[in-house]
This record gives C-alpha cells, structure tokens and sequence, in this order.
C-alpha cells in the first residue's frame, strides 16, 4: 500500500490524479502542509467500517418518495433454445 499526498492546490488542479493515486492507497490532502483530508477507495471505506457494499436493493431503499408504491411487473413467458453455431 502506497500512500500519495497531494496539497489541496494540486488536488483542485487534478483530482482525476488524485482518484488514479487512491487506487494503489489512501491519498492525504494537505491544507498548508497538514494534513486535511483523506480519499480512499468506497471498498476500503466499507472494509474499515465493518459494512459490505451495498446492494442494487438497499440502494433503492434508501431513497425518499417511494414508499406506497405497488409495483407488480409483468411475467415474461418465453422459451429459451440452443443456438445454432455453424
């Protein structure tokens, strides 16, 4: 694990810099040569938190105005069958 520090001058001039850094490691961000804030990769912030990432469902759970909507879809009635490979 590689740890890249960056003044926060540097990050606003490159922040896709920045974002290429935090993938070998956590990336500082200095505001007058301390340390101000850190990026790391959304795996490692769910790792270090003790959560998994979440799923397509919690996701959508999360968000506001959809509670007392029923919501039934149709089924698809196909058949599937082998492909011909010639």
């Amino acid at each position: 694990m590689t740890v890249h520090t960056f003044s926060s001058r540097d990050f606003t001039r490159d922040v896709s810099a920045a974002k290429r850094a935090a993938v070998n490691g956590p990336v500082f961000i200095t505001d007058r040569g301390r340390p101000a804030f850190a990026l790391i990769k959304i795996e490692d912030y769910y790792r270090m938190m003790g959560h998994s990432e979440p799923s397509l469902l919690e996701l959508m759970d999360g968000i506001d105005g959809g509670d007392g909507i029923d919501f039934e879809p149709p089924r698809l009635n196909f058949t599937s069958r082998s492909a011909a490979l010639t």
